[in-house]
């Protein structure tokens, strides 16, 4: 049974005011557990996932393979996915494939709220996972560090630039432990490979390279006209700060992938890549980005690029090229996921392994070489809690958060960090929107040399959403 409160749209709407309007002014005095205990390193932390559809239904295996965690209530807008019932789920929401297996077996009784500010109201909760839609990030997090959680939440961090420091700040009035979801912070391969890089293994790095290829022809997401959610599927929940807008299949469930509002291919895999190489060459920001696409071939829904090329620029002398090609097939970088373009040679990473060759001389040189060819693997099977699997970096990175509230240390991915990576998508895509090479100013977060771009760092929230700052 879904756990209820009997509460009128009124009090529903200042329920709502008075706790976003509290984030203002009550997160100086969150310094402990709201549960008021610190646990030991036996003990169990007791989680509660805001989400549990696609993504959500990924961690939450993950995060019940480890024995010290007990899985104490579930929020999500959609009824099936809270009771874990496939056999109710909309026909045309199974069509997508998008939807989990669910099923799962608990030994205890899981709560199970509509309303994700229930389950922030529970104080037996240590920790929250949050797998929503982009634009819910940072609302949710933000509202459970005031309620004393500690947090896991998914990339990309933020659905604006602006968000991501907003939650850097409330963190900063907490000791909450707060991991974002960048799973290659939890590969070996990228663990092991980062201060190699930047302590000159292939030499100074001046380019690196990356791509996401999706041939989506010829029918994309669709055309589709706004009709009825369905069953038992909260559509004004599920845009939340967002404005209202009609319903359509090919925005929900898993669809808002292509529509600007919600999330965008930048953001959902381009952060991945630019977190992973800039960890790998040191950087923190860039100084200048260009973009450069369009809707070229796909005639769907989508507001966002079927095609897209990304330049960024590094005060140290670096650049950055990503390309979103979703009207088109095939491999860019050969033997990896990223590509890194050293002085002294060339390095090509992916999580299971890397291989990192010398360079050839080039004109009007005669040396032979530079480096020594290297190269590594994942070898074996490993465990994660009960997983004994290959190396999985989400399993590494989830033990990595679950280690950190007990302990208090900070965890492979803080917050600050997945702020900083998630910004690359955000100007990237300002950068589209405005037509013109932006200049960042990293420190002020400021675009400046137009004043006008600096209006898509953020938006409006909507009513009662807009109480948070």
């Amino acid at each position: 049974m879904m756990e209820k409160k009997n509460t009128t749209r009124r009090e529903f709407i200042s329920r709502s005011t008075l706790a976003a309007g509290g984030l203002a002014i009550g997160l100086n005095s969150i310094t402990a557990p709201v549960s008021g205990k610190n646990l030991g390193a036996n003990e169990k932390v007791r989680v509660g996932f805001i989400g549990v559809g696609n993504r959500g239904s990924q961690l939450l295996k993950r995060f019940m393979a480890n024995k010290d965690v007990e899985v104490a209530a579930f929020s999500d807008v959609y009824k099936p996915y809270l009771t874990r019932n496939r056999l109710e789920v909309s026909k045309r929401f199974l069509e997508s494939g998008m939807v989990p297996p669910m099923g799962e077996s608990f030994p205890n009784k899981v709560k199970q709220f509509n309303d994700f500010r229930d389950l922030l109201d529970q104080k037996d909760i240590d920790a929250v996972v949050i797998a929503t839609p982009d634009h819910w990030h940072a609302v949710q997090t933000i509202m459970a560090l005031e309620a004393g959680k500690d947090i896991y939440v998914e990339k990309p961090l933020t659905i604006t630039l602006k968000e991501g420091r907003m939650m850097v700040d409330a963190q900063n009035k907490t000791d909450r432990i707060v991991q974002v979801g960048l799973n290659r912070r939890g590969s070996s391969i990228y663990q092991n490979l980062a201060p190699r890089l930047q302590n000159g293994l292939i030499g100074k790095i001046t380019f690196a390279q990356a791509f996401r290829i999706s041939n989506m022809y010829p029918k994309g997401i669709g055309s589709l006209s706004p009709e009825q959610p369905p069953k038992d599927f909260n559509w004004d929940m599920w845009l939340g700060p967002r404005a209202f807008r009609p319903y359509q299949y090919n925005i929900a469930p898993y669809y808002f992938r292509w529509w600007s509002d919600y999330s965008s291919q930048m953001g959902n895999w381009g952060v991945h890549y630019m977190d992973a190489i800039r960890w790998m060459m040191g950087e923190k920001a860039p100084k200048a980005i260009t973009a450069h696409g369009g809707k070229f071939v796909l005639n769907d829904d989508r507001t966002i690029p079927d095609t897209m090329e990304v330049t960024f620029e590094f005060g140290s002398g670096a650049m950055i090229s990503f390309s979103i090609l979703e009207a088109t097939g095939g491999k860019r970088v050969q033997g990896g996921e990223v590509e890194l373009r050293g002085s002294k040679g060339t390095i090509s990473i992916d999580q299971n392994h890397y291989n990192a060759e010398p360079a050839s001389p080039g004109q009007f040189q005669d040396w032979k070489q530079l480096m020594e060819p290297a190269a590594g693997d994942i070898q074996s099977t490993k465990t994660y809690g009960d997983l004994n699997i290959r190396e999985d970096s989400s399993a590494r990175l989830i033990r990595n958060f679950l280690d950190c509230v007990k302990s208090r240390e900070k965890p492979w991915c803080p917050l600050e960090e997945g702020h900083r990576s998630t910004s690359f998508a955000h100007l990237a895509n300002i950068s589209l929107a405005t037509d013109q090479r932006i200049e960042w100013d990293a420190e002020n977060e400021i675009i400046t040399n137009n004043k006008k771009a600096n209006d898509l760092l953020h938006y409006q929230y909507r009513k009662p959403w807009d109480k948070i700052k």
